[in-house]
């Protein structure tokens, strides 16, 4: 190969990675966009708002298994004295063009009816699609994070 020839190879390849991070950079920025106002819903104990963000048939995964009814489940949790919530985003990764894996930390706090302190750390993972031009969420899990399960003894009978 000529040098000329060289020249246009290694330019597009320079190029490359760049329009990647900004892609990962564009990304993350929308989902971040989610993020934000999946916690400000919360903060304003908008039930119905938090719900708007999934798709329709998003699927929300707690403890208790999948919910059927995101804004019940939120309102239940508003009852219950949960006002607040601080998220963290750690990791965006694309799926394609239209679709995206998001994952990181979640506290929740309030005051139980009398008067006790609720708080709740855990750990979330969410499925994130284009529906209708915005990124929604199509499965979301959330788990609270405490102590790793004790290892079963390698006769598999519990001690």
């Amino acid at each position: 190969m000529r040098a000329y020839q060289i020249v246009p190879i290694i330019v597009i390849a320079l190029a490359l990675p760049a329009s990647a991070q900004q892609s990962d950079r564009s990304l993350r920025h929308q989902i971040e966009s989610v993020v934000s106002s999946y916690a400000e819903n919360f903060n304003k104990q908008n039930a119905s708002g938090i719900a708007g963000l999934y798709t329709k048939d998003g699927v929300l995964v707690s403890p208790a298994g999948p919910e059927k009814s995101v804004e019940q489940y939120y309102q239940n949790a508003f009852k219950t004295g949960f006002n607040h919530q601080d998220i963290a985003l750690e990791d965006v990764s694309s799926l394609g063009p239209d679709a995206a894996i998001s994952m990181g930390e979640v506290r929740i706090s309030g005051r139980s009816q009398n008067g006790s302190v609720l708080e709740a750390n855990g750990r979330w993972t969410a499925v994130e699609v284009r529906e209708g031009g915005a990124w929604k969420i199509r499965l979301l899990t959330a788990f609270p994070t405490g102590q790793a399960p004790t290892a079963v003894p390698s006769s598999g009978a519990p001690k």
